[in-house]
């Protein structure tokens, strides 16, 4: 073959190989497009666009079409029923009778993180900026406080040498920094570790909360006392707490290894008696914090192994053989609003 043959016998070959790819490419973006502007798959509330009133259950909405990522609610008597979408979108979301908290991504040229507080019917009472990717956010019951739990280096809590910054602020206010400024008390002795690592608040009350505090390769259940900043240790190896209604149990994820990696099962601390149950009914890792449907059902996220970015809310009662059932598909981060 002639120099001149093979520059053409090459083009040719080049040209089919671009073709192809945008071809790939073009079919690739357009099924994308397609996918996150259809309508969702799960029936919608009539008239959609009104947030629900009354006991109900608040999430983000995590069905990949044109509605991902916005905050939607059920009735608490009906969540598998049809959901109304509001129009905010939230990586990470938590609700009461008076407020909601919304941690979300900024994604622009420089990517920034944000809380944004909005009163019950969503609306904007302030946005400021958090200091790491969006990992937890909690209420007060009476909604005049918000914590949020962020990653300030790595993405996970399986990741070692993790860092987060948690932080508690007045609703439509001021904040009262970051809780690793706190006094810390462990076993009774006051120490001032370098490592602490605090995540994962849920309130009591306005003054009252519950936190993960992680030192020395330890964990430890925190209380807190938001006016005298204080954080004293009740409980060993407890991870991101969530205080159930009436206020006597824990409910936590309990850490264990599994085919050489960290694995997380639904647990219950009694406060009273120190007495705790894994729910090892739940078989799955179970990487989140949990809420509580009512004083004896947990509620939690599991992400779809098969659908990137899809999750569902799972219910599991808090008796020890409990199995866990689905409670409400495509859905992440739920709130439950009394």
């Amino acid at each position: 073959m002639s120099q001149r043959a093979r520059i053409v016998a090459f083009a040719a070959v080049t040209f089919v190989v671009v073709a192809t790819t945008t071809a790939y490419a073009v079919g690739a973006a357009t099924s994308y497009r397609e996918r996150h502007e259809a309508s969702p798959s799960v029936e919608v509330a009539d008239p959609g666009p009104e947030a629900a009133t009354g006991p109900r259950i608040v999430f983000r909405h995590t069905g990949v079409d044109g509605e991902y990522g916005l905050v939607a609610t059920v009735p608490l008597d009906d969540p598998g029923g049809p959901r109304s979408f509001t129009d905010v979108a939230c990586d990470r979301v938590d609700a009461t009778a008076t407020a909601a908290s919304c941690l979300r991504i900024e994604r622009g040229v420089v990517t920034a993180y944000s809380l944004t507080e909005y009163t019950s019917d969503w609306t904007k009472l302030q946005q400021v900026a958090v200091p790491g990717i969006p990992s937890r956010t909690r209420l007060s019951p009476d909604g005049t406080e918000v914590a949020t739990t962020t990653f300030v280096s790595g993405h996970t809590y399986m990741q070692v040498g993790f860092s987060t910054a948690t932080e508690i602020r007045d609703v439509g206010g001021d904040g009262h920094g970051n809780l690793e400024k706190f006094d810390l008390v462990i076993h009774g002795r006051s120490v001032e570790p370098r490592d602490r690592n605090i995540w994962g608040v849920t309130f009591a009350d306005d003054d009252t909360f519950y936190a993960t505090v992680g030192t020395g390769g330890e964990t430890y259940l925190v209380k807190g006392d938001l006016a005298a900043r204080t954080l004293t240790s009740v409980a060993d190896h407890v991870e991101c707490p969530s205080l159930s209604p009436d206020g006597t149990r824990i409910g936590f994820k309990q850490q264990s290894e599994r085919d050489g990696r960290t694995w997380w099962t639904p647990a219950v601390l009694d406060l009273a008696t120190g007495d705790r149950t894994v729910l090892a009914g739940e078989t799955r890792n179970v990487d989140d914090q949990v809420e509580w449907l009512d004083d004896d059902t947990l509620l939690y996220g599991v992400p779809r192994d098969d659908e990137p970015g899809v999750s569902d809310v799972w219910e599991l009662d808090t008796r020890p053989a409990a199995k866990p059932a689905l409670l409400i598909e495509q859905a992440s981060s739920p709130a439950v609003v009394r």
